[in-house]
């Protein structure tokens, strides 16, 4: 019996939210008394066997095609195949894009009770109980799943990195046949030279306060000085000051970073359910009745162009 824990590559590298789930999966094998298991698909350039720093004692790895990435069927067939070589018990994804893609799949090709979402461990002291984030992040539920295999996915930024020990995991290349896809990648286009904001732990957003996209300099001059990620509101990017992919909301991109700086946003709730997850908030806003305050850990009643700069001076002093 094991817990598969599903680690995901960006630049061939693990990405930070896997090493998320990476602990959390470790976490919970300790917690059922089994054995923790990572399935890396895709070229590394990393380490793998490093992991077992994070107290992983096996990790299994699939140096795929590109069209493995790209065809969720196959790739549920892949990770069904694993999960029963090796007795899986648990399989844990993040809430990524694959997870949200793969996981409702392997659901139904292994028969598992799946939960999404996931905010910390499972309560298995009586059963096997899941707390997760619902309505937008405004509450929450705890989901029992019965089945005998349950699959879990992770909220970015739910459960922290764990450095156990020096320790080494072992490395396994798989030897399961991948099969052949059914579709085909003609191009891969990627937005160079930018953050993402999936994987960005700050995050330096603006709104229709700003006034127009010539003053949007001073978002991607803090976002630099920070390293973060820009992002905006979506009257922004409806208004084609800023392409859509930084639009940020319920109806955009939903981030957790551990840093979220709105500036001239005031907060409607469909912008606030993509946000609300953010680890510390701070708003800037000329209006001391913008809504976003309620939300906010930190909040500065200002003109942005006034406020900014010293923003910007303070935090490059601190560089």
């Amino acid at each position: 019996m094991s817990v598969i824990i599903i680690a995901e590559l960006s630049e061939k590298k693990i990405k930070k939210q896997s090493l998320e789930v990476i602990s959390y999966g470790v976490a919970l094998a300790n917690q059922l008394g089994t054995d923790s298991i990572a399935l890396v698909m895709g070229e590394t350039v990393d380490n793998l066997s490093s992991l077992g720093k994070y107290g992983l004692k096996k990790v299994i790895h699939q140096q795929h095609t590109a069209s493995m990435l790209s065809d969720n069927k196959l790739a549920c067939r892949f990770i069904a195949d694993v999960c029963t070589q090796e007795q899986a018990k648990v399989v844990v994804f993040s809430n990524s894009l694959l997870g949200k893609a793969v996981a409702p799949r392997l659901s139904v090709k292994l028969r598992a009770g799946l939960v999404t979402g996931a905010v910390k461990l499972p309560d298995t002291s009586n059963g096997f109980k899941v707390r997760k984030s619902v309505f937008s992040g405004k509450a929450f539920a705890d989901v029992d799943i019965l089945t005998p295999i349950k699959i879990i996915s992770l909220n970015a930024n739910a459960f922290e990195i764990i450095q156990q020990s020096d320790a080494v995991a072992e490395v396994v290349e798989s030897s399961i046949e991948i099969g052949a896809g059914t579709l085909n990648i003609i191009e891969t286009k990627k937005n160079e030279g930018n953050i993402s904001l999936a994987d960005a732990d700050r995050v330096v957003s603006g709104g229709r306060g700003l006034k127009g996209p010539e003053n949007w300099g001073m978002i991607e001059e803090l976002a630099q000085a920070l390293g973060a990620a820009t992002a905006c509101s979506r009257p922004v990017a409806d208004s084609n000051w800023r392409p859509h992919h930084e639009h940020v909301g319920q109806t955009g991109v939903a981030i957790s970073p551990n840093l979220y700086i709105a500036v001239g946003i005031s907060g409607a709730i469909q912008h606030l359910a993509g946000v609300n997850r953010s680890k510390t908030i701070v708003v800037i806003n000329s209006d001391p009745e913008a809504p976003f305050f309620k939300a906010a850990d930190y909040g500065i009643v200002g003109d942005a162009f006034q406020v900014m700069p010293k923003i910007i001076e303070a935090v490059k002093n601190l560089g």
